[in-house]
């Protein structure tokens, strides 16, 4: 808590004190100005939550933290919350632009149970990005560690290294042993040991590897963690780890990683052991395992490229449809502002319950936003391909449709958005795909233009085809733009002009569907109303061939 006021103090330890998550508890820190606040950051690099007040020791001390936390620290795990009595003096779109915070509350909305909230959304996510800090800092550790493993040619010493190396991976300071199993059947070895475990005990070895073989996964169990791994050559290696906590899930991805060099780690090492045993008369049977090892790596690297491919399609498909519910949401939220507008012009009796039920379609569509991100990859964990459904429509009435859906938004930015509807043009398309790239336009041009700006669209027939065009007197493209107009996750030069936000999905979305109806889309940098001019153009000529469609 960075705060000058001792009663904000005081009223959030009180609101905080009884705070459990997961079964644990809230240590908190006070800092009463800027500079203090910044000391206690260089003290507790590992806090999780900045509660900042904006004004303190000057206007913006709040604002120099934060960017010292963030550039002079190099802190970008902890989570800074904005708490200002003062709103003017850092206004919420300049602050959210300008500064890397990740959230911004006014301290009279912060009660008892929005704290509660805030505290505890911000905690999920911090713990969510420490696991990747994690995973990301045990990777490098694997990477450094591999190249000493897998040049290391004696047994003994590779197996004190593997002893070594998962500890400083797992951050313990463990007692352990590392047992060697040549062959199915044969006598293990104990290769290294460390602290209790070089006394040693009378452990029935081949029986606790036999066990360890049925488990096929990190085991915790009487104390100690059991690692068992079957290498290439057809050994067994257990490792042993003297340790009272069970693996996390992200330590155990990273075992997962690391057991797979020490496989490929001692299959060298017992290789190079069988090469100065046999002398020249071995080399033969050395280069034949070297190109076995090769052939499997390169199966590994065929087998990695399929699964990327994979992953980017299940990607792809995951931000399209994110991306398509979210934007009838934000319509949802566009009326539920301007019902609120309209209800202050009310007399109170009047007013108060449209007030309430305004704030219970808000609360219901900010969580259906919520559910959406939380579910959408388990909605589409089956999906495969992306298909239209082309059938006879009226271009007028897909034309309409998403200008209506978009007016609320245009209208509560004052804007005029004209429209012009074409008369009798009918093609074959997906209205629902066609209507939501046209949707995806007019939202853009929405989101971009300023407050009193104006929005055109239109559509038509030019020939044998039909187009669909969406101007508007925002700041237009930039040339570098174009280069990357309709690439994924893409961010344009221009910023949203209200503090939307932008998934960078909307035009690759709408190049995508207008591709699937044999269509192409133009781009003008500055159109005719000074900002940028999108025109679809579709064909026509499908329809001629069709015979007229038959109504119920």
């Amino acid at each position: 808590m960075v705060d000058d006021d001792r009663a904000v103090h005081e009223g959030t330890r009180f609101a905080l004190e009884a705070f459990s998550l997961h079964g644990r508890g809230l240590r908190l820190l006070g800092a009463h100005s800027g500079a203090e606040g910044l000391a206690q950051m260089r003290t507790h690099p590992d806090v999780a939550i900045v509660l900042l007040d904006v004004v303190m020791e000057s206007d913006d001390a709040g604002l120099r933290l934060a960017r010292a936390i963030r550039e002079e620290l190099g802190n970008e795990l902890v989570r800074i919350i904005l708490r200002t009595g003062q709103p003017g003096q850092a206004p919420e779109h300049h602050v959210v632009v300008d500064f890397d915070i990740n959230d911004y509350k006014a301290k009279t909305e912060l009660t008892a149970d929005r704290l509660f909230t805030t505290i505890t959304a911000a905690l999920r996510s911090f713990e969510q990005l420490k696991k990747l800090d994690d995973m990301r800092a045990g990777l490098e550790l694997i990477v450094g560690a591999s190249s000493d493993l897998l040049n290391e040619r004696s047994l003994s010493g590779l197996a004190r290294g593997v002893l070594l190396q998962l500890n400083a991976l797992l951050s313990l300071e463990s007692d352990g042993m590392l047992v060697l199993r040549e062959e199915a059947g044969g006598e293990p070895t104990v290769l290294a040991r460390l602290g209790s475990f070089e006394a040693g005990e009378g452990i029935d070895l081949a029986a606790l590897i036999a066990e360890a073989a049925d488990w096929r996964a990190p085991v915790h169990r009487d104390g100690r963690v059991h690692l068992y791994v079957r290498t290439g050559g057809g050994a067994e290696i257990l490792v042993v780890l003297d340790t009272q906590a069970p693996l996390d899930a992200t330590q155990a991805s990273l075992v997962s990683v690391f057991c797979a060099k020490l496989a490929a780690a001692f299959d060298n090492a017992r290789m190079h052991a069988a090469i100065v045993a046999a002398n020249e008369g071995l080399e033969m049977e050395v280069r034949e395992r070297t190109r076995a090892l090769r052939t499997a790596n390169e199966r590994l690297e065929i087998q990695s490229g399929q699964l990327k491919r994979v992953n980017a399609f299940k990607n792809e498909i995951l931000g399209t449809v994110a991306h398509d519910l979210k934007n009838p949401l934000a319509v949802i939220l566009g009326r539920a502002e301007m019902l609120a507008a309209l209800a202050g012009e009310l007399p109170e009796a009047v007013r108060a319950p449209i007030d309430t039920q305004t704030e219970h379609l808000r609360t219901a569509a900010r969580r259906m936003a919520r559910i959406v991100d939380l579910s959408v990859s388990d909605a589409m964990a089956d999906a495969m391909d992306v298909r239209v459904n082309p059938r006879r429509a009226d271009l007028a009435e897909v034309v309409r449709a998403a200008a209506e859906m978009n007016a609320p938004l245009a209208a509560s930015k004052d804007q005029v958005l004209a429209v012009s509807l074409p008369e009798g043009v009918d093609l074959r398309c997906d209205p629902d795909r066609l209507g939501e790239a046209i949707d995806n336009l007019v939202s853009n041009a929405v989101k971009y233009t300023p407050a009193g700006g104006r929005i055109e669209l239109a559509a038509g027939r030019e020939g044998e085809a039909a187009f669909v065009r969406v101007c508007d007197s925002g700041p237009g493209l930039r040339p570098e733009d174009l280069a990357r107009l309709f690439g994924r996750f893409q961010r344009l030069s221009a910023q949203p002009t209200a503090g939307e936000s932008s998934t960078g999905l909307g035009l690759s979305i709408v190049h995508k569907i207008v591709d699937l109806h044999g269509g192409r889309i133009d781009v003008l940098e500055t159109g005719p109303l000074g900002g940028a001019a999108f025109t679809v153009t579709l064909p026509l000529s499908p329809l001629a061939a069709e015979p007229p469609e038959r109504r119920p």
